[in-house]
């Protein structure tokens, strides 16, 4: 029987586990909010990436990644944070959360302006290492994300679909997003080979994704 095309990640080995525990241990801290290109960091180490439609969940997942409830500030208003912001990983990371996507309550003008930086951004920070584009398990891929996986093709950004809110469906249900999931994934050459499945609630799949992250280099 052949390999299903993007396996669910596999919980790391120990050592790989523990590295991640103590990059996230670590001192983290925001950073800065960056509104325009000429505001970012110096780039100076590999960064990651968070990038999800709006509540997707992502401020949660930040949070969790973490152990700092507070760190990323969760909304319940779509679209209210229009800044790239950022935060660093003791020396040797940065993390970067994107703003949420697919709002209808932002003006057009709000919305083209985060869609230009955006734009600028992916395809011209040399330091990105990789997208985590956040999914929530219970719909799957919807139109309003392709957009942004066509951005990061476009760009030649690896990016990798993290599903958020395992814990929110039942299994059989997860396998239809699953299968929904690797149908869409399969049309971006950007896409990295393995799908993360999470809870933040649960914490289901935090300590894969925080190896995931510290072996990027």
């Amino acid at each position: 029987m052949s390999a299903l095309p993007f396996p669910l990640a596999e919980a790391p080995d120990r050592a790989t586990e523990e590295r991640g525990r103590k990059l996230f241990a670590g001192p983290v801290d925001f950073l800065k909010g960056v509104v325009a290109m000429d505001g970012l960091p110096p780039a100076d180490r590999p960064e990651v990436c968070f990038a999800g439609r709006s509540n997707v969940g992502k401020s949660s997942l930040i949070n969790a990644l973490t152990g700092r409830k507070g760190l990323a500030r969760a909304s319940n208003t779509p679209g209210r944070t229009q800044e790239i912001n950022y935060f660093t990983l003791g020396e040797s990371h940065y993390l970067v959360d994107l703003p949420g996507y697919g709002y209808a309550e932002a003006p057009v003008k709000v919305v083209e302006k985060w869609q230009r930086l955006l734009k600028a951004y992916l395809a011209g920070r040399q330091t990105l290492r990789r997208a985590f584009v956040l999914i929530d398990a219970r719909h799957g891929i919807k139109t309003v994300d392709d957009e942004i996986l066509g951005l990061l093709d476009g760009a030649a950004v690896t990016f990798q679909v993290v599903l958020t809110k395992a814990d929110k469906i039942k299994a059989s249900e997860c396998d239809k997003v699953l299968a929904q999931v690797r149908q869409r994934l399969a049309k971006h050459p950007a896409a990295f080979p393995e799908i993360v499945l999470t809870s933040s609630e649960k914490g289901d799949g935090i300590g894969t994704l925080r190896a995931i992250i510290a072996d990027i280099a």
